[in-house]
């Protein structure tokens, strides 16, 4: 059994699975919890979890340890929206995301990082958004959520550093998966041409940095945020 134990919540589409591929390629046993199915995600094992609930992220740790091992490489990538002008977001809509996007992030966090302290290593990567650095109409409550996660990445680098614990944050831009697939034509259309490079990016692409930052190759980075929008946020 070679490779580390790595978790991907939000696992089971989008950029979630493109990551949980895209470390099984480099070797490393994977899991995922989500609330759907693992189906092409390449994961070893996959747990339904809610990540805003401590006891159930708990027991999907647990299920992960008792077939896998100690989780050593952590993505927090488990996410959700419900836009909305912010004169008529309801508290539910406000909660609901922050809970998910930010609260999700520090209950896996917490209960991974024991073991990684044991361990004397981990790998612990946040999907954040441009929307968290540029800010998006219509989006405060996700954008609060994203920017928040810069602040908590960077605490837990600085807390965990001594213990060769890495947190790094990546900020996507637009990337094609199935929730940008249901905007209008037209409203893709004007995303992509706000882009430098004049189009969506991939959850592959995505995935291919969020794989490099959990690798031994990256041991010397901790704290960085770093950005896969195709230039949209370049000169920030």
């Amino acid at each position: 059994m070679g490779g580390r134990v790595a978790l991907v919540t939000g696992g089971s589409r989008g950029i979630g699975a493109a990551t949980a591929r895209a470390l099984a390629a480099d070797g490393h046993r994977v899991a995922i919890c989500a609330r759907s199915d693992a189906e092409g995600s390449g994961a070893a094992l996959a747990v339904q979890a809610d990540v805003t609930d401590a006891a159930s992220i708990d027991a999907a740790f647990a299920a992960v340890e008792a077939e896998l091992g100690p989780v050593e490489i952590l993505v927090n990538n488990a996410g959700i929206t419900r836009d909305g002008l912010l004169v008529r977001m309801g508290d539910d809509q406000w909660r609901d995301v922050l809970r998910t996007n930010l609260d999700g992030a520090f209950v896996a966090t917490r209960r991974a990082l024991p073991g990684m302290m044991k361990g004397r290593f981990g790998r612990i990567v946040h999907v954040a958004s441009v929307a968290g650095a540029m800010g998006s109409a219509g989006q405060a409550n996700y954008a609060a959520a994203k920017a928040g996660l810069v602040g908590f990445g960077r605490s837990v680098a600085r807390e965990m550093a001594s213990r060769s614990i890495t947190s790094n944050v990546v900020e996507p831009g637009p990337i094609a998966t199935a929730m940008t697939d249901e905007l209008p034509a037209a409203r893709r259309a004007d995303l992509a041409a706000s882009v430098p490079l004049g189009r969506f990016g991939t959850a592959e692409e995505v995935a291919a940095l969020i794989a490099f930052l959990c690798s031994d190759a990256a041991g010397f980075i901790t704290g960085a945020v770093v950005p896969v929008d195709g230039g949209l946020s370049m000169g920030r």
